[in-house]
């Protein structure tokens, strides 16, 4: 087995990927829900972004959990 197989069998069973994109998406719902609770009257567009934003937290959680490791 050479070192590039390994490495992309270490990077994949520690998921690092998914757990940097997970993270990063934490920290945009976080910016985003700092940035919502900030506005005086917020519009309706500005009510359905964040909407979305928090909505699509669950699906990003879901595809995260639901993933793993494929080698054999």
């Amino acid at each position: 087995m050479d070192v590039l197989t390994r490495w992309a069998e270490v990077v994949d069973a520690y998921r690092v990927v998914p757990r940097v994109l997970v993270f990063g998406y934490g920290v945009m719902l976080y910016h985003v829900s700092v940035w919502f609770m900030a506005l005086a009257d917020p519009t309706g567009s500005q009510a359905a972004f964040a909407s979305t934003v928090f909505g699509a937290a669950a699906a990003v959680f879901g595809l995260y959990t639901g993933t793993g490791r494929k080698w054999p």
